[in-house]
């Protein structure tokens, strides 16, 4: 379940890499190769995030054709490839690339001066391929001047001691890019970093001041299944050029596994929030158990309810909270549920939630203050959520599925959520779906409808500190939920209606009162377990409401 890569050439996931080894890596790349450029908040973590230098100079190789790819054109290769059998790529990565270890992969540079631009406001940079990014991708560059192959020139690279005086042919190809912007329009050549493509079908994406985190995903095939999870790969892009001092970019991807092809668009448009409108075209090989659709991972080790579930082994660590994100948001008509993200179960757990129709759902990372977090160089509080909204016909009938894998490091991202159809798979059967992705930072976020009060915090802790019994009992536990936003009412006084709700055991004794330093309202209820705990997890359910309408999210959690 491990993630694209974090940093300039490999995913620490896939490794037992610690992130702050890669923090230091970071660092010395983004102060020797930026010269000139901006580094807002001087770096991130994950080391992709390298700031563009748009040079007029700079030109992909290639020779230009005359017909530009369309999405529909697209679509139709899309479906004549899914009506042949998968054919895996060739695996011709010469031997020395493939043996690389980390810090040989690590010194492979790619040259800022070699930067190609894309308009006045965009720019490109690939990926070279070595070590676990064994995988060419092909990049196409189009305008409606032509089409022009973006080929493998190894002088756009400082290749490394290990790899001193070697030179590789065009065919070897990239293993993924990454795209900068100018967000300050009036300084278009000052350009960040805010999109990757780079390893199977995984992308990330990044608002303005915001530093990477969480990773989206084309497509999730069986996620947690017995059989194994499949990563179908991007095998083809088509970047069309911005023309004139346009704020969005296109790009066309073609999607290739054993189970299914698909045809993507996506037109990203970088700020505050980012966005991208996608659109894609799904052609099964062969039925598929469970298809996840516009799935996102992130990373959860430890949070504010504390390490995870009960008998969960505590962490020694110094920072009181590691998260890329801190819960899972599924929206429907009049509804909102928050569920706080947890580690530290004995197995792999997934939890579903119904939704018919859906109209949106997310990981975010609520937690936004640095105190919470005191990691000077990961900058969790600074991480974005993302948000997906179905389009057109939505996804139809089915459930937000959430994944949730016991990991020891943050180098793992453990979690997964996506929406999984509720109709069968069938071999031949095309998918057609379109939906946005936004970036969430501080929230109210506008894509986050109705207004109801926000889950800002879930804290547990003994029971028995109030009203202690003789003999203590361990089981018994205090869950206190914290509420914000501008629907509260802001008499103390207020008559607050709670429901409570729990699939085994029982929430008892709740109270409601106003926090006078935050504006906000915050919810006790003491759990008691049932005499025999049943085999899975225990859900526990509160929402609050003022004269007659709901007011806030419902919580929704596990003991």
């Amino acid at each position: 379940m491990a993630g694209p890569s974090d940093a300039d050439n490999e995913a620490p996931e896939a490794r037992g890499v610690s992130r702050r080894a890669i923090v230091r890596g970071a660092a010395r790349f983004a102060l020797a190769g930026s010269a000139g450029l901006s580094v807002s908040g001087l770096l991130d973590l994950n080391a992709a995030r390298t700031m563009a230098q748009t040079l007029e100079s700079a030109s992909p190789q290639g020779t230009s054709e005359p017909r530009p790819v369309t999405f529909d054109a697209l679509v139709q290769r899309a479906e004549r490839l899914a009506a042949e059998p998968y054919r895996a790529p060739s695996s011709d990565l010469p031997q020395e690339l493939a043996a690389l270890d980390y810090d040989a992969f690590q010194a492979i540079r790619f040259r800022p001066e070699a930067t190609v631009p894309l308009g006045p406001r965009f720019s490109l940079q690939p990926f070279h391929r070595g070590n676990l990014h064994a995988k060419r991708v092909e990049i196409v560059l189009q305008s409606p001047d032509g089409v022009r192959p973006f080929t493998y020139d190894p002088d756009l690279f400082d290749l490394g001691p290990a790899l001193k005086g070697r030179r590789y042919p065009a065919s070897l190809g990239y293993a993924g890019f990454r795209i900068a912007f100018g967000f300050d329009a009036g300084r278009p050549k000052d350009q960040e970093e805010f999109l990757v493509f780079l390893g199977a079908s995984y992308f990330r994406i990044r608002g303005r001041d915001q530093v990477y985190g969480l990773s989206a995903r084309g497509v999730a095939v069986n996620t947690g299944l017995p059989q194994g999870e499949e990563f179908p790969d991007f095998t083809h892009f088509w970047i069309e050029e911005p023309q004139d001092d346009a704020a969005s970019i296109t790009i066309l991807a073609l999607l290739d596994g054993p189970s299914l092809t698909g045809a993507y668009r996506f037109a990203v448009t970088p700020g505050e929030p980012s966005t991208a409108a996608i659109e894609t075209a799904l052609f099964p090989r062969r039925a598929i158990a469970a298809l996840g659709l516009a799935p996102l991972t992130s990373m959860f080790l430890f949070g504010e309810n504390g390490p995870g579930v009960r008998g969960a082994e505590p962490f020694d660590d110094f920072r009181p909270q590691v998260h890329d994100s801190d819960g899972l948001v599924v929206q429907t008509p009049g509804d909102r549920l928050w569920r706080p993200l947890v580690n530290g179960r004995p197995a792999p757990q997934i939890s579903s939630f119904r939704v018919s129709p859906l109209e949106g759902f997310g990981l975010l990372q609520r937690e936004r203050r640095f105190r919470t977090y005191l990691d000077v160089q990961a900058r969790h509080e600074d991480r974005p959520g993302l948000w997906v909204t179905p389009k057109g016909n939505g996804f139809g009938a089915g459930a937000v599925r959430l994944f949730e894998i016991p990991s020891r490091t943050e180098a793992t991202d453990n979690i997964v959520a996506a929406f999984v159809p509720e109709a069968p798979i069938a071999a031949g059967k095309p998918l057609r779906l379109a939906y946005g992705l936004a970036t969430v930072g501080v929230e109210p976020a506008a894509a986050l409808v109705p207004p109801l009060a926000r889950v800002v915090s879930t804290r547990v802790g003994s029971a028995e500190r109030l009203r202690p019994t003789n003999p203590p009992s361990p089981q018994r536990r205090l869950y206190v939920i914290d509420f914000e936003g501008s629907d509260l009412p802001d008499d103390p006084m207020a008559a607050i209606d709670v429901a409570l709700s729990a699939s085994a055991g029982a929430l008892v004794e709740p109270y409601a009162e106003q926090v006078p330093q935050t504006g906000g309202w915050r919810l006790y209820a003491e759990f008691r377990p049932p005499e025999k705990w049943p085999a899975g997890d225990v859900v526990l359910r509160a929402r609050l409401s003022h004269a007659g309408r709901v007011i806030t999210e419902t919580w929704d959690a596990v003991a």
